[in-house]
């Protein structure tokens, strides 16, 4: 049933939007990479579904913040700021996320 979900136009609008506002914060070229997604959370507290997004910056720097609602439910105000974009970046110790 949540793959059925998943494909609702509400759904796909939603994930397009998110990654939109992901470009225009972080000043992202139109060519930049932007995985925005829906992921399930089993773990104990975590919220039932969870939005990660990733995106890649010019110098193939992998950056990923995770937003914990439903995507349909994000506001623009619930992304990082600009200015915490480095922060964002993975290293290589990363494990884990995306």
């Amino acid at each position: 049933m949540l793959g059925s979900l998943a494909q609702r136009p509400e759904h796909l609008l939603a994930l397009d939007r998110v990654k939109e506002w992901t470009r225009e914060r972080f000043g992202l070229s139109a060519e930049a990479a932007i995985m925005v997604s829906e992921i399930a959370c089993t773990l104990p507290g975590c919220p039932p579904l969870e939005t990660i997004v990733v995106f890649w910056t010019e110098d193939q720097t992998r950056h990923h913040f995770k937003l914990f609602k439903r995507t349909e439910q994000v506001v623009i105000d619930d992304l990082p700021f600009a200015w915490m974009r480095r922060s964002l970046a993975a290293s290589y110790d990363d494990a884990g996320c995306c």
